[in-house]
């Protein structure tokens, strides 16, 4: 993800221009921090590299997540993933061909913080699921819990896929997230603060993220 503080970087066309030839096959980007023109531009480019692209609603309120679900139906992003209204955004994007993956459980401020109990989760998960949803966005590192636990059970208790989002910042959290069954992860600002490697560029840390995944994924740890 091109983000930081759950918000796009403010220069993600000149970073993606960078890191566009990296290996990484998704990237994305929050509904916070670029204009539209920029991320017509953004999604174009990606397109062009027959990239799969993912637009996270991190906006609080009703309106405003309608109006980015609206903006991601305009740019014809691939996934629509987050926010905290699922049943109209799904009426919205319903038959668009995108793939929604909404949050789940009670979400609260910017940066996003996952609250509730295990087993709250896990049901509002079930609600969602029986709503026609692609997937789950499951901000398992923003709980304050037994995280682990926390990914077993949404994962266990669901068909559909689930992708944990959110503050994956070491080699062992995408360990124990490949391990707990996850469909996928997102990374942001953990590399841009050089949390994989402590020297080099940002290629330098996504080569690294990238051998990682490759290795559980040779291992049979499930896709991330």
């Amino acid at each position: 993800m091109l983000t930081k503080n759950d918000v796009t970087v403010s220069d993600a066309l000149r970073v993606f221009d960078k890191i566009r030839h990296s290996g990484v096959q998704q990237i994305g980007f929050k509904d916070i921090g670029l204009p539209k023109e920029e991320l017509r531009r953004l999604v174009r480019m990606m397109h062009e590299d027959q990239l799969e692209t993912f637009l996270e609603v991190v906006s609080e309120t009703r309106e405003a997540s309608m109006n980015s679900a609206r903006t991601a139906l305009e740019l014809g992003v691939d996934y629509l993933i987050g926010g905290t209204y699922p049943e109209p955004i799904l009426d919205l994007t319903r038959g668009s061909g995108i793939k929604f993956f909404p949050y789940v459980g009670r979400i609260v401020g910017h940066p996003c913080l996952l609250r509730g109990t295990i087993d709250g989760i896990v049901e509002d998960a079930r609600r969602v699921e029986k709503l026609g949803v692609d997937g789950i966005n499951l901000l398992a590192y923003r709980f304050d819990g037994d995280v682990p636990k926390l990914m077993r059970s949404v994962v266990s208790a669901i068909r559909i896929p689930v992708i944990v989002a959110g503050s994956i910042d070491s080699a062992a959290r995408i360990q124990e997230v490949s391990e707990c069954g996850a469909w996928g992860f997102t990374i942001g600002g953990a590399i841009f603060d050089k949390k994989f490697a402590a020297e080099g560029d940002l290629l330098s840390q996504l080569r690294v993220v990238l051998a990682q995944i490759q290795s559980h994924s040779d291992r049979g740890s499930g896709r991330a």
